[in-house]
C-alpha cells in the first residue's frame, strides 16, 4: 500500500535524537519499504541507539543523513548453511537432540562478512544435516559485536532436522562385529522416517510415565506443544510428503520445510498441513540439491497465491547471483509480487521463528537492519549499496556510489 498521507512519526520527535556519533541516522528515500504492505513514496527512516525511532513520509533530523533510492528491512534467511564441517556434529547417535550448534560458530569466518555485505543481516544457523535429528539451531545476527552473545537473537529458535538420503549415508546395516558406531540405521529413506516417529512416540510416552524421559524428551515435548519451531530439511517430493504426514499425526503445531524445492508438486499436503516452506535458490538448470529436485520457477508465485507461508534462501552461497539478495527477483520472473518477494526475505522468516519482535519490518521500536538500494529492490538494474547493522553503517551508500 502506497502512503500518500502525512507523516506516521512527526519529524520534531526524534528532533532530540543523540549527536553523531555514527550510530544515529536518517535515511532519505525515493521508497522506503516497510514489509508490512506500507510504502512510502519520498519518505524516510530514523534510526538512534540502534533502534528505529520513526519512519513515514518527508524528511527527518537528529542525525547524519543518507539519500539512496530505496530501503527495505534487513534480511532473513532461515536456510543459511553456515557451518558446513560435518565434524560439528554429534554422530554418536542419529537423534542429537540436545545439541546446540552454537559452540560451533566461529564468528570470524568470512561467509559472515559475505552474508552482512550483500544485505542479509540475520540468519537461523543450523548443524549440517547429517543426522535426523541435528540439535537446536540459533538465530544470530550476521555481523556487529565479537561475542555470540551480544550477536544472538533467539538461542534455541527451532530444532534441526532432515529427511531424505542425507542422513543416512555413511550408516551400513551390521554383518560381522561392528567396527564403528555408524552400524546402525537408518541406510534407507524409510529408516529416517522410523528414527523420527521413534523419537516422538518415546517423547509421549515420557510425558505420561516419568521413568520413560530420556535425554532430549523435553525438547521434543516443547516441539509438541508448540513452543519450539520444528525445521526439516527435505528436497524431494516424497520427503516434503513424509515430513508433512508427521506433522500431522503427531499434530505439530509449529514445523516448517527447508529446501523445499519440489513443494509445488503436491499444493493441498501443504494447505492442509499448514506446515510452511523455505525454498533453496533457484537454478537455471531447473534442478537443485543432493537429490537433484526439480525446482519450477512459479513455486513461489503458486505458494503464495494458496497461502502457505514461505520465506526464499540464498543457502549461504559463495556465487553473488545465488545469494539471497538475487532470489526474490528470480521468484519474481516466476510471477511474484515485489509484495511478497520482500515479505519472504524479511518478516515472513521472522515469524516463522518468533523474532518478528526485534526484525524483519521498518517500524519504530524494532532493531536498525537496513538495506539501502540505488534503485527499485531486486530490480536486474538495482544492486545494495548500503547494509545498516543495529543502526551501524556496515555498508556505506555514500562511498559505493563513488
Amino acid at each position: 500500500m502506497i502512503m500518500n498521507a502525512a507523516l506516521l512519526v512527526s519529524a520534531a520527535s526524534f528532533a532530540s535524537a543523540a549527536e553523531d556519533d555514527g550510530t544515529s541516522w536518517v535515511v532519505l528515500a525515493d521508497q522506503v519499504y516497510t514489509a508490512d504492505g506500507q510504502v512510502f513514496e519520498g519518505g524516510f527512516v530514523a534510526v538512534a541507539d540502534g533502534k528505529i525511532t520513526g519512519v513515514g513520509m518527508g524528511g527527518g533530523s537528529g542525525g547524519s543523513e543518507l539519500d539512496v533510492f530505496a530501503v527495505t528491512p534487513g534480511m532473513i534467511d532461515l536456510g543459511a548453511r553456515l557451518v558446513n564441517d560435518p565434524d560439528a556434529l554429534e554422530q554418536s547417535t542419529e537423534t542429537a537432540i540436545t545439541m546446540r550448534v552454537a559452540p560451533a560458530l566461529d564468528l570470524f569466518d568470512n561467509a559472515w562478512d559475505r552474508e552482512l555485505r550483500s544485505g542479509v543481516t540475520t540468519v537461523l544457523a543450523s548443524a549440517p544435516d547429517n543426522n535426523v535429528i541435528g540439535g537446536l539451531s540459533i538465530a544470530i545476527k550476521t555481523g556487529g559485536a565479537a561475542t555470540l552473545e551480544a550477536r544472538t537473537l533467539k538461542a534455541d529458535a527451532a530444532l534441526r532436522g532432515s529427511f531424505g538420503t542425507q542422513p543416512s549415508q555413511g550408516n551400513s546395516g551390521s554383518s560381522g562385529v561392528p567396527q564403528s558406531f555408524y552400524v546402525r540405521r537408518p541406510t534407507t529413506r524409510m529408516g529416517v522416517e522410523w528414527e523420527f516417529r521413534k523419537a516422538f512416540y518415546d517423547t509421549i510416552a515420557a510425558a505420561r510415565f516419568k521413568e520413560r524421559e530420556f535425554e532430549g524428551s523435553t525438547v521434543l515435548q516443547s516441539v509438541l506443544d508448540g513452543d519450539l519451531p520444528l525445521s526439516v530439511q527435505a528436497w524431494a517430493t516424497q520427503d516434503i510428503r513424509t515430513a508433512i504426514f508427521l506433522k500431522e499425526e503427531f499434530k505439530i503445531p509449529n514445523m516448517f520445510v527447508d529446501a523445499a524445492a519440489e513443494a509445488w508438486i503436491e499444493p493441498e499436503l501443504l494447505v492442509r498441513s499448514g506446515i510452511g516452506v523455505v525454498l533453496p535458490p533457484f537454478s537455471f538448470a531447473g534442478r537443485v540439491g543432493r537429490e537433484r529436485a526439480f525446482f519450477a520457477w512459479n513455486t513461489a508465485k503458486m505458494l503464495s497465491d494458496l497461502g502457505v507461508p514461505f520465506a526464499l534462501s540464498g543457502h549461504g552461497a559463495l556465487q553473488a547471483t545465488d545469494r539471497l539478495a538475487y532470489q526474490p527477483a528470480l521468484a519474481m520472473r516466476g510471477g511474484l509480487s515485489l509484495e511478497a518477494a520482500l515479505e519472504a526475505v524479511t518478516i515472513t522468516p521472522a515469524r516463522m521463528i518468533g523474532i518478528d519482535d526485534r526484525v524483519g519490518s521498518i517500524e519504530v521500536g524494532k532493531d536498525a537492519d537496513l538495506v539501502l538500494w540505488s534503485g527499485p529492490p531486486f530490480q536486474p538494474t538495482s544492486r545494495v549499496v548500503g547494509v545498516m547493522l543495529d543502526g551501524h553503517l556496515i555498508l556505506d551508500p555514500r562511498e559505493t556510489n563513488e
